[in-house]
């Protein structure tokens, strides 16, 4: 059971660590945008 919690747990991070990207880059369409 605790290795397969494990794997949900870097599932959540890596999920965590994509979405921080798409934003960031949402945000310099944003940027551009603006200009």
């Amino acid at each position: 059971i605790r290795k397969k919690e494990r794997k949900k747990e870097r599932k959540k991070k890596e999920r965590k660590k994509e979405r921080k990207k798409e934003r960031k880059k949402e945000r310099k369409k944003e940027r551009k945008k603006e200009r």
